[in-house]
């Protein structure tokens, strides 16, 4: 994976919430990820999110071993990200810190029977949304989580825009449209960011979800970095 540039990505976190990675994969990349969709045999679970009241559409959790760019990508992209997290911890307030080891950290989830592996896949026909939530699997959660966009806008799709939500204290909600290309990647907070104000850092909730598919299909690939229980 080529080098990223970190102290942009961390600046853009703090100031919007979310940072872009443009063309994290490339076209044969995605086209090989979204077609694993159609082999059950690479997954643990499907959802139908409307059977649930998550929206429309459907995704599914791959099931260890995960496929070998998914695993370095989590792997890979963790550790800077828990630098990012640990100092987010410290604005919150909070006493609970991220070793800098993607392994050490899903030791610690297991620990707490938290074993299943929550990269997923999710498709998306016309017609189809998701509802704004968040990605929270069980007592250890990871802060910052990425989705990939596998599919063209305007080519394959259009509408599907991702998008973010954040509630802050007795004010109304701000809303964040992430415009993506195949290939680009959005992180994104799973539930909480800090946020400088007057009297110093404080915390907002954030949710994610994806507006109506006007056309075509869309698929997406999203790495949580906390395993689920």
């Amino acid at each position: 994976m080529r080098a990223l540039d970190w102290r942009g990505i961390e600046d853009d976190l703090n100031q919007y919430g979310c940072a872009v990675v443009p063309g994290l994969l490339d076209a044969d990349a995605c086209a090989a990820l979204a077609a694993r969709y159609d082999d059950a045999a690479h997954f643990r679970s499907r959802v139908v999110m409307q059977r649930h009241g998550f929206g429309q559409g459907e995704y599914q959790y791959f099931a260890y071993p995960l496929p070998d760019l998914v695993a370095a990508l989590r792997e890979q992209l963790y550790g800077p990200l828990a630098a990012i997290a640990n100092r987010w911890q410290a604005a919150m307030g909070l006493d609970g810190r991220f070793p800098l080891a993607h392994g050490d950290f899903l030791a610690r989830c297991h620990a707490a029977g938290q074993t299943r592996p929550t990269p997923l896949l999710l498709r998306y026909r016309e017609g189809d949304y998701n509802c704004l939530h968040q990605d929270l699997y069980g007592e250890h959660v990871f802060p910052l989580q990425l989705a990939v966009l596998l599919s063209r806008p305007q080519e394959d799709f259009t509408g599907g825009e991702f998008v973010l939500t954040e509630q802050r204290p007795r004010m109304q909600s701000r809303v964040e449209v992430v415009p993506l290309a195949q290939g680009d990647a959005v992180l994104f907070p799973v539930a909480q960011r800090p946020v400088n104000g007057t009297r110093g850092s404080y915390r907002v909730n954030m949710r994610h979800g994806v507006s109506r598919l006007r056309t075509g299909l869309r698929h997406t690939l999203g790495i949580i970095f906390h395993d689920a229980s």
